[in-house]
């Protein structure tokens, strides 16, 4: 099975995705990892959305060639991947249909308030989570970026408020 995790910046995406990990025993796909790991180190001051972004589709063209390995060894793949935009979700749906896998969306839906605390503590802790820190300029920027799952897409989907 594939589980989408989505959810806002400080929502708990990888904290959620490592508890689900512990009772599927799946594999995580954090893209938080990926970039603090591959492409940060060579990030200029003058790069910026767009630069992410063709890296964040490069790394996914990888992890969806992993999935099906996993998938064909009945291991779950766990994708904290962002997943702001309701096409960027529409790309594992698609690829799920297609391959005839599974697939579970899990919603954090978190205030606001909650997260950005959350944030702003996890930048001072530098705690299990902690990847890369996150502004408030960059919280604001998600805040309009970040698209909530429409009525359809949780037909079937977990919702988390918690």
């Amino acid at each position: 099975m594939i589980h989408l995790i989505v959810g806002n910046t400080g929502s708990g995406k990888t904290t959620y995705a490592n508890q689900l990990k512990e009772k599927t025993n799946g594999i995580i796909f954090s893209i938080d990892t990926w970039n603090n790991t591959l492409f940060l180190p060579d990030k200029k001051p003058t790069d910026g959305l767009d630069w992410f972004l063709e890296r964040i589709d490069r790394a996914e063209s990888i992890i969806l060639n992993l999935v099906k390995q996993l998938e064909h060894s009945k291991t779950d793949a766990i994708l904290d991947l962002g997943l702001s935009k309701f096409e960027h979700r529409e790309k594992f749906r698609r690829f799920a249909k297609l391959n005839d896998f599974e697939l579970q969306l899990h919603f954090l839906d978190i205030s606001k308030e909650t997260r950005f605390n959350r944030v702003m503590k996890r930048n001072e802790n530098k705690g299990e989570t902690f990847e890369f820190e996150v502004s408030k300029d960059n919280f604001d920027f998600m805040e309009t970026w970040f698209e909530t799952p429409t009525i359809e897409e949780m037909k079937e989907g977990i919702l988390i408020t918690k």
